[in-house]
Formats: C-alpha cells, sequence, structure tokens
C-alpha cells in the first residue's frame, strides 16, 4: 500500500513541511506527497510551481480546479479525494479541530492525524524528545503538535529537570514568551510597539505553559507551570525570559552541562534576536533551524543553588517542524528506532551550536 502524506495548508508550517517531505521522501520511506490549498492567488504562483517541480501533488477544492489549472497549475486531486487517499494527514491551518469535525472523523482510509500549535483537544500533545514514550501505537490516531514557545518551555524543563528513575526536580516553572510580531511572510497583524498579553487561564496563566503541563500529563507528571506572553514589533523570533526552581542544589556548571549534552538543544553566546535568526536564514531548512530551542549561556544564572534564570530563543516553526515529521512517521510505523533512522536526512539543520 502506497505511504502518502497529506499536508492541508501551504503556510509557514505547511510549505517547509511540503518542501521536507517531498525532499526526503525516499529516504523517509515515503511514496506520495500531496498537499491541499483552497485559495488561487497570483502571488502565491511561484511558491506553489516550486512546490510541483519538486513532486509535490496539488489538491484544491472542485470549484476551484479551473482557477489554478489557469493559472498554470497541475490539479491533480480534489480535496475529498486527497483526503480518503492519505495515509497521514497533517493539518497546518488555525482550523484543526474544526476539520477533525467536519471531515477527519468521517474518513476511514488514514492511519493518523496532525493539528499544530493552538488546536488545544485535537489529540495527544506531542513534542519530540519529550513525550514519545506516551504515544501508544493504535490508540492515538489524532495528535496535536504543541506551539513553538510549548516546545521551547518543555525542552527547557526536561534538560534540567529530568532525574531518570528518580522522577523531576521542577518545583516551580516561570515563562515569559517574548513572542515576534508575525512572520517575515505575513504583511498583517504586525504591531507598532509591545503588546502585553492577558492571563486567560487562571492557573496556567497563557496556554503555552497549558499545552507544556499536557505534554508533561502525558507522562503522569504534576509539574507546577506557569507563563506570560507579550508580543514585540519584531519579525525575527520568539525569545523566552525562565526561571526554574527546583527541589535540589544545582551549580551553574550543571546547567550548562545538562543543556550540551541534550543534542536537540542549541546552546549559542549570541545575544541579539537578529544573529539568530540570520543563522537560520543563512544555514537551516527554508531558513529553520530545527533545535527544540536555543539556548543563550552568557545569561544563564543559579540563584541559591536552586533558581535557574535564562534566556533562550524559540526556533519558531522549526521545532514544530521537527515533530511534526517524527510524528508522521511514526504514524505510518509505530517504532521510534525506525523513526531516528528515517529522520536521519534532516538532522544536518538540529543544531547544538549557533
Amino acid at each position: 500500500m502506497k505511504r502518502v502524506v497529506h499536508v492541508v495548508g501551504t503556510g509557514t508550517i505547511g510549505e517547509p513541511l511540503i518542501g521536507l517531505f517531498t525532499d526526503f521522501r525516499d529516504r523517509m520511506g515515503i511514496d506520495e506527497v500531496t498537499f491541499h490549498k483552497r485559495t488561487p492567488l497570483e502571488s502565491d504562483k511561484a511558491r506553489i510551481s516550486h512546490l510541483l517541480a519538486r513532486g509535490a501533488k496539488l489538491a484544491t477544492d472542485r470549484d476551484r480546479v479551473n482557477s489554478f489549472e489557469n493559472m498554470g497549475h497541475t490539479v491533480s486531486l480534489d480535496a475529498q479525494e486527497a483526503l480518503e487517499r492519505a495515509t497521514v494527514v497533517v493539518d497546518c491551518t488555525p482550523a484543526g479541530n474544526q476539520n477533525k469535525e467536519d471531515y477527519y472523523t468521517k474518513l476511514t482510509g488514514p492511519m493518523g492525524y496532525l493539528a499544530q500549535g493552538s488546536e488545544f483537544g485535537f489529540g495527544k500533545p506531542f513534542a519530540r524528545g519529550i513525550n514519545e514514550e506516551a504515544l501508544v501505537a493504535g490508540d492515538d490516531k489524532y495528535i496535536q503538535i504543541v506551539s513553538c514557545n510549548t516546545h521551547s518551555i518543555t525542552t527547557l524543563v526536561k534538560t534540567i529537570c529530568d532525574e531518570g528513575e528518580n522522577g523531576n526536580c521542577l518545583e516551580r516553572g516561570n515563562f515569559v514568551c517574548m513572542r515576534r510580531a508575525n512572520d517575515i511572510t505575513q504583511v498583517e497583524k504586525f504591531v507598532p510597539a509591545p503588546s502585553v498579553g492577558t492571563h486567560e487561564d487562571p492557573q496556567f496563566g497563557t496556554h503555552h505553559a497549558r499545552d507544556a503541563f499536557g505534554v508533561f500529563q502525558t507522562l503522569d507528571l504534576d509539574l507546577d507551570l506557569f507563563s506570560s506572553a507579550v508580543k514585540l514589533n519584531t519579525q525575527y523570533m520568539h525569545s523566552m525570559w525562565f526561571q526554574l526552581r527546583l527541589t535540589r542544589d544545582m551549580e551553574l556548571e550543571e546547567v550548562i552541562e545538562r543543556f550540551r549534552a541534550n543534542l536537540r538543544v542549541a546552546t549559542t553566546s549570541k545575544r541579539e534576536a537578529n544573529l539568530v535568526f540570520s543563522f537560520g536564514r543563512d544555514h537551516g531548512y527554508y531558513g529553520r533551524i530545527l533545535s527544540q530551542t536555543v539556548v543563550v549561556l552568557p545569561t544563564l544564572l543559579v540563584r541559591n543553588k536552586r533558581e535557574v534564570y535564562g534566556f533562550c530563543f524559540t526556533p519558531q516553526d522549526g521545532n514544530s517542524l521537527l515533530s511534526s515529521v517524527a510524528a508522521t512517521l511514526w504514524l505510518m510505523e509505530p517504532d521510534w528506532e525506525s523513526v531516528s533512522e528515517r529522520l536521519e536526512p534532516i538532522r544536518r539543520w538540529v543544531y547544538h551550536e549557533v
């Protein structure tokens, strides 16, 4: 049976995902990559043509076929047919939960479905390197790839506080997510000045800590996490301030060593977001760093031996891309050793130092 990955949406996560699956489909054990785009736009013509030239196949709604073909694109499938014949559906739209209700629960062909970021409740929350063991083959058909800042939070906590068989040494974690206004591919929703967010969740503050709590809950961990958010007038990348209060003493040297020992964590001496962003632009895949977070080593401080402070940069979309590819490959063949082997082609962009 053909293994077909179908990506819904061609935005900041969808487009590079289509590229990853298409470029490395042979080595990942994928036979075909299809994607759904709803709206034919002249401004998108060049990038859609590029995806098609690399081997991806376009699907759209039946009433949009002529419009795409008039632009010179080959439409291979209608939207419903693409869903029915897919092995895994990766929803990269902000309507994952609605699409699940309207379409996915009515399909019998796909082995599984992914949704991105803010689609809380879509399925079991997942982040690569954090809770692979929580996914159950045959049961977890719907998986929520948590947001990029949630990836950073879970990675910070897992790296510093995981004690193996001795559990977790986190007493409390506080995080301030300083979000970039919009992506450089977007012209809307830019802010002229820092815009502070509200604490809509009385327990967790913002959805970032709530979703991180959900990830650790799949591992039977009940952690005290709280996050705040502010949107900055920049398009470079997200930044994060963190405070981890521990239940045991820890020296700064151990903190640094723990970060350096985690191959999915990038460390840097750069303190400016534009320099880290530029590294991703010059050396990343589609400009993305696929590491889970970028920890700024000069900012690390251990206070009173039990409070770890610091800053990190969040490779927005990059860490989500890694988790999305990993979860897709797992749904096709639920063996993490096999998944690691099939992820080898993209490991070059999981940087250890920036």
